[in-house]
């Protein structure tokens, strides 16, 4: 994913609102590439986010290309939870990291699904992280 210069402050730095609209591009990009959203059918299933988290370890700035690693830490029947690392250049250590979460509701109602639809459980399974045994403990 490409910085843009306006995603810098004052600082030098890209501002931490921008890394929420990083975790939605990627989010919603993946799910567009694998068929799982259509944008122009607001009267479908659709994801609204209930809840977000972010946590910045070091900063990125423009020009810089990023990685964002995305992966489903929580698969349910109307809710996903992604969780998603930014990382700047070549580094082997995130500058960000976070969480949101998507509810999926009818487009028309705004009320939850009562399942999700089979193409966004089909594009999210990959992407599905199962706890280690160790994390667990």
């Amino acid at each position: 994913m490409a910085t843009r210069w306006m995603d810098n402050d004052v600082y030098g730095h890209v501002n931490n609102v921008v890394y929420y609209s990083y975790f939605d591009t990627a989010v919603n990009a993946y799910l567009m590439e694998q068929g799982a959203l259509d944008p122009s059918a607001s009267a479908g299933t659709i994801g609204l986010v209930v809840e977000t988290q972010c946590a910045y370890f070091a900063p990125v700035s423009f020009p810089e290309e990023l990685i964002v690693g995305l992966r489903v830490a929580h698969l349910g029947t109307s809710s996903v939870r992604y969780e998603l690392a930014v990382f700047g250049g070549n580094a082997d250590s995130a500058a960000a990291q976070g969480h949101f979460v998507h509810v999926y509701v009818n487009g028309a109602t705004r009320r939850p699904v009562r399942a999700l639809p089979d193409a966004l459980r089909a594009a999210l399974e990959p992407l599905r992280h199962a706890p280690s045994a160790a994390a667990s403990a």
